[in-house]
C-alpha cells in the first residue's frame, strides 16, 4: 500500500469527537455546529481552526467533513438527511479512540484498493484527501462558486430574493451609491402584533470575515434597524462570531458560505434536486469470501 501522507489521515483525529458531539447534542446537528463543538470542547488553537485549503474552505472543517464521510461509510452515521449529520443506532453506542479511527481508515483503503484491482491491472492508493471536498460537500461547491462569481449588486439582489423566499416582507436592496454600509432591508413578522425591521449586508468573501467587519456593520445599523443579518460566501472568524452576539448591542445573525448554500437548497433557489446513488461497500463484503 502506498505510504499515506500526514494530511491524508489527519481527519481520523476527529472521528471520535464527532460521534461524541452528536451524542451530546441529542443525536444530530448541522455540520458547522459539529466543527464548533469539537473546536470548543478540545480547546483547539487558531493555528488548527483558522487555516484554509486551496478552494478557500476552512481546512479544519474540511477535515471534519471527511471524518463524517468515513463514519457514514462505516454505518455509524445515517446518510439520509442532507445538511444534518445524524447518528445511526450503531453510532449511538460506538466510541472511537484514535487507534480505532485509524483502523476504519485503513480498512477503507483496503476495500478501495481491492475494488480498483478488480477494475484495473494495478492497485491504487486511496485518493488524496488534502485540499479536496468530501462527496456530499463537493456537490455544493458549484453553487457557492457561482455565487462568488456574481457582481456585487447581483449578489445583493439574489440575497434579497433569498430573504423574501424565507419569509421576509417588504424586502428592498439599497442603491449602491447610498447604502451607508447596509445593502438592504426587510420586515420580519414574528406575530400579528410584533415585527422587526432587519438590515442585511451581503459580501462575496473568499476568505474570512473579521470582527472589525461585523463591528462596522453594527455601527451602520444604529438607529436604522432592530436586527442585522450578515451574509457572506466566506466564513467568519471566532472573534467575529463573538462580536455578533455581544450583549447590550444590536444582535447580528451570521450566514456563512455553507449555511448560504443550505438556504438556497431549502427553497430550491437556482438549484434542482436530483437522486444520487452511492455504493454500499459493506454490502458486497459477504460476496468477496472464497467458497
Amino acid at each position: 500500500m502506498a505510504k499515506q501522507r500526514k494530511g491524508q489521515t489527519e481527519f481520523t483525529r476527529w472521528m471520535g469527537p464527532l460521534l461524541d458531539c452528536l451524542r451530546a447534542l441529542g443525536g444530530s446537528a448541522k455540520p458547522q455546529e459539529v466543527s464548533r463543538w469539537i473546536a470548543r470542547e478540545l480547546h483547539l488553537p487558531p493555528e488548527i481552526t483558522e487555516p484554509t485549503i486551496k478552494s478557500g474552505a476552512n481546512r479544519f472543517h474540511n477535515q471534519v467533513q471527511w471524518a463524517r464521510q468515513y463514519l457514514v461509510w462505516q454505518g455509524l452515521l445515517d446518510d439520509g438527511r442532507r445538511g444534518t449529520w445524524t447518528l445511526s443506532p450503531l453510532g449511538w453506542k460506538t466510541r472511537l479512540d484514535e487507534n480505532a479511527a485509524r483502523t476504519i481508515f485503513l480498512d477503507r483503503v483496503k476495500t478501495y484498493q481491492a475494488e480498483r484491482k478488480h477494475a484495473t491491472t494495478e492497485p491504487h492508493a486511496e485518493p488524496e484527501l488534502t485540499d479536496t471536498e468530501p462527496p456530499e460537500e463537493s456537490q455544493d461547491l458549484g453553487l457557492l462558486d457561482i455565487l462568488k462569481s456574481l457582481p456585487p449588486y447581483g449578489f445583493e439582489l439574489i440575497c434579497g430574493r433569498l430573504l423574501r423566499e424565507h419569509g421576509f416582507e417588504e424586502v428592498e436592496v439599497t442603491q449602491r451609491s447610498r447604502d451607508g454600509g447596509i445593502d438592504g432591508y426587510g420586515l420580519l413578522r414574528l406575530s400579528p402584533f410584533v415585527s422587526l425591521r432587519v438590515a442585511f449586508q451581503a459580501k462575496r468573501y473568499r476568505d474570512t470575515v473579521t470582527r472589525s467587519a461585523v463591528g462596522e456593520f453594527r455601527n451602520a445599523l444604529l438607529g436604522r434597524a432592530e436586527k442585522g443579518v450578515f451574509i457572506t460566501t466566506g466564513r467568519f472568524t471566532q472573534d467575529a462570531e463573538v462580536e455578533a452576539t455581544r450583549d447590550g448591542v444590536v444582535p447580528i445573525e451570521l450566514i456563512d458560505g455553507e449555511q448560504l448554500v443550505e438556504l438556497f437548497q431549502d427553497k430550491l433557489i437556482g438549484v434542482k434536486p436530483k437522486t444520487v446513488y452511492e455504493i454500499d461497500h459493506p454490502f458486497f463484503d459477504e460476496f468477496r469470501r472464497e467458497s
